[in-house]
């Protein structure tokens, strides 16, 4: 996970995206993959970050793990957010400071100024 590291910052993450170009590369949908790294996943950062890319399928709160079994529906629209949306072109902007960290070609440039380290 990404965050802020500039000296002084609290409120290192989540950081906000802002999309300029989203593509989608299709993966293969593996169901246990997912349902083991949901548990690793700040929820309200993945449906905030799908949510600014445009992606509005995903629940506001988690599903129990119980529902993870039988609910394929929920399962594909996690696999989309987490593994085929992606940031192509935008920033990455630090909801503390309110500096932005550009992305170009899919890489995020997190380097700091001088006066920030």
């Amino acid at each position: 996970m990404l965050s802020c590291n500039i000296r002084g910052v609290v409120n290192k993450f989540p950081l906000r995206i802002e999309p300029e170009k989203i593509i989608v590369k299709e993966v293969d949908f593996n169901p246990d993959f997912l349902k083991h790294m949901i548990a690793k996943i700040d929820w309200k950062a993945l449906v905030d970050g799908a949510r600014s890319m445009g992606y509005t399928e995903l629940p506001n709160h988690a599903p129990e793990t119980t529902t993870l079994e039988s609910d394929e529906s929920f399962l594909r629209k996690f696999h989309h957010s987490l593994l085929e949306l992606h940031l192509e072109e935008g920033s990455l902007v630090c909801s503390e400071t309110g500096r932005k960290f550009p992305v170009n070609k899919g890489i995020p440039n997190m380097l700091l100024h001088e006066d920030e380290v």
